[in-house]
């Protein structure tokens, strides 16, 4: 495993590292205004929600890492405090990266990127109408990480007033997560897209207390077929099943099979019975993979 000590690299270094590393990453499609009023709106994937009641979002306009200089929204939002937060899908992912360019202050990076501006109802920047969720926000505050290049500047917005594209609305009126496209941050020139195909559940176990890993047995524990991911899913059943509830699932035809094709040949029985309880798995039937495994 590569080490490497954070003192020893460079701005330039870490951020590659990081940005990497740290992924994917939601983008904040910020549009801030001056006490002038010059637009301004640019996209920031240092950021994310940090709090519902009150409702925080904080993003960094971080230092620039190769001559040290601050950004256009960083100096309007200590003008004007206040922005709005414009989320990002994939119909419009190539102009928001268009509007990142550094283009000269009073610049409007609305007009350059051919978005719309739509007129906010209680801040002074305006929305991006293509924009699936627009946020409006004060800024409570400004934190500065520090002066080096790359040092980032913490910018608390709390949310006032919300946007919603009802296209992008299940019937219940939540947001679909197939609908809304979402796009996020990788490193360098990557992106990657929040498509259906690659959408999948987990389970929360907030509702309930699982017996977890550590209560498994030792032939499910070091297995040598089942993953982390697999254990995990185990791990999160409530109860272990009674003696009576495994012994039935032999009869179960495809555990029938393994039973019968690997009678006196303990090693491959146990390696066939943890990969048919895999398929279970991946069917998210957990119960009966953790009966499967438990004969």
């Amino acid at each position: 495993m590569l080490t490497l000590k954070a003192a020893d690299l460079s701005a330039v270094q870490m951020q590659d590292y990081l940005q990497y590393a740290i992924a994917p990453r939601p983008i904040c499609f910020a549009s801030t205004i001056d006490a002038e009023g010059n637009i301004n709106l640019s996209p920031f994937s240092f950021f994310n929600m940090f709090s519902t009641k009150p409702p925080i979002c904080i993003f960094s306009p971080a230092r620039r890492v190769r001559d040290n200089t601050t950004k256009h929204t960083l100096e309007n939002v200590k003008e004007v405090k206040e922005c709005v937060i414009n989320i990002v899908n994939y119909d419009m992912v190539q102009q928001m990266s268009l509007a990142s360019t550094e283009y000269a202050k009073g610049v409007n990076e609305f007009e350059k990127a051919g978005f719309t501006m739509l007129k906010s109802d209680l801040v002074a920047p305006p929305r991006v109408a293509e924009a699936p969720v627009q946020f409006e926000c004060v800024v409570n505050e400004v934190i500065s990480l520090g002066e080096n290049h790359g040092a980032g500047n913490l910018i608390l917005a709390e949310i006032k007033l919300i946007h919603i594209n009802e296209a992008i609305l299940d019937q219940q009126g939540k947001i679909d997560q197939e609908k809304i496209d979402l796009v996020a941050r990788l490193g360098g020139d990557w992106y990657c897209r929040v498509t259906p195909e690659n959408l999948f559940k987990v389970a929360k176990p907030l509702a309930k207390l699982g017996i977890g890993v550590d209560n498994l047995p030792q032939s499910v524990r070091f297995s040598k077929v089942l993953t982390g991911n697999d254990l995990g899913m185990l791990g999160n059943i409530e109860n272990l099943p009674t003696d009576e509830e495994v012994d039935l699932v032999s009869f179960l035809p495809e555990v029938k099979e393994v039973l019968d094709a690997t009678i006196g040949d303990a090693t491959n029985r146990e390696r066939e019975l943890h990969q048919l309880a895999q398929q279970f798995l991946a069917q998210n039937d957990v119960a009966l993979a953790l009966k499967i495994v438990l004969l």
